[in-house]
């Protein structure tokens, strides 16, 4: 076995090696399993998938991953509407909230991203980011890690039309991590228990 190919778990299924890093994370390998790849549609759930990987940029998405629920209750389970009123006072309120990750600039720009948002028409979001799904078709399934790209056209695409509408931390390999996420591509590995889930 190469380096970065598929691993067996300890019940024996194959997965992607970053789904199966340590027995102290069986949080992670169900993450992996169950909703990582999963197509993910509707407008709060595409927001809430935004702004958490806006706060993962430059950590590790297990930090993120564990603290989930304290995101979604400090965001008003990611309610664009709700979001969207939030004042200066409720961003003081974040910084000082220890369930999440505080960092002034994310906060900002996941309550500025929410007032985009909510300007945008029912459905319009989730229109928007998966008009820039790929066909899969002709797309080969990735055999190791090192076949998964960071970015792609598509990303890059998808990152420069939230831009222009005034979304904030949505650079292309933040746009690509969302893709990944939320299923707009496939990127379990060929031999991967998940890719066909």
């Amino acid at each position: 076995m190469s380096a970065g190919e598929a691993v067996p778990g300890p019940d024996g299924l194959l997965r992607c090696p970053w789904g199966l890093e340590a027995e102290t994370m069986a949080d992670y390998r169900a993450y992996h399993d169950t909703e990582w790849g999963h197509p993910v549609h509707g407008d709060d759930a595409l927001f809430e998938r935004i702004s958490l990987e806006a706060f993962q940029s430059g950590l590790s998405w297990l930090t993120i991953l564990r603290r989930r629920e304290g995101f979604r209750d400090a965001f008003a389970d990611f309610k664009i509407a709700a979001v969207a009123e939030f004042t200066e006072a409720d961003e003081q309120r974040l910084l000082a909230d220890p369930r999440i990750i505080r960092n002034r600039a994310k906060i900002s720009a996941v309550v500025a991203n929410a007032r985009v948002a909510a300007e945008l028409a029912a459905g319009e979001l989730d229109k928007l980011i998966w008009s820039h799904a790929p066909n899969p078709v002709g797309r080969p399934a990735p055999r190791t890690f090192a076949d998964v790209p960071a970015i792609t056209p598509e990303s890059t695409a998808l990152s420069r039309d939230l831009k222009k509408r005034g979304f904030r931390f949505v650079g292309p390999t933040t746009a690509y991590a969302l893709m990944q996420a939320c299923g707009l591509v496939n990127d379990h590995l060929a031999d991967c228990h998940a890719r066909g889930a």
